[in-house]
């Protein structure tokens, strides 16, 4: 394996690890018995959607610009990403990137707000970590990225049953 195709793969986990860290903050936020930050738990279930995309990006070799617009970001998407239908919820998070952070940029987030953004983040990262490892494994090179990403082996296992 070429060091550049290890040092992708490396950059894509680190993108996909803050993502989880960030979807983990998200989850962890609605633990708060009083005064939970809605709009801090929308935000960084943002950011979980949107660095799973930018993961996916980094992958295929496509420059992106400093945004936080999800649906710019699926444009840039290669157009054999026939998963990008199932995540169309995600653009709706767009607007929890800059507005959930800074006062008087938007309404308050509800709770039920809250719950959905976490609900549309898991969902994004399953389909895009799902896209991820097929793509790997149909390049035959799922043996470094297992070494570079934190995916346990079930996952692995499944992904290479799917490209069969």
């Amino acid at each position: 394996m070429s060091a550049p195709v290890e040092r992708v793969l490396e950059k894509v986990g680190q993108w996909m690890d803050y993502a989880d860290k960030d979807l983990a903050l998200a989850r962890h936020g609605l633990t708060m018995a009083e005064n939970c930050p809605y709009h801090l738990v929308a935000y960084h279930a943002q950011q979980c959607a949107e660095k799973y995309l930018k993961a996916y990006l980094v992958l295929k070799g496509v420059d992106f610009p400093y945004t936080h617009n999800m649906l710019r970001l699926m444009e840039l998407c290669p157009p054999d990403a026939a998963w990008l239908s199932g995540i169309d919820a995600a653009a709706s998070l767009s607007s929890y990137a800059i507005s959930a952070r800074y006062p008087g940029a938007a309404d308050a987030v509800t709770e039920a707000e809250a719950r959905e953004a976490i609900r549309i983040a898991h969902h994004v990262r399953q389909v895009v970590r799902k896209a991820l490892m097929a793509a790997v494994v149909a390049a035959q090179v799922d043996a470094a990225a297992q070494r570079a990403w934190k995916i346990p082996y079930q996952e692995w296992d499944e992904a290479r049953r799917a490209e069969g």
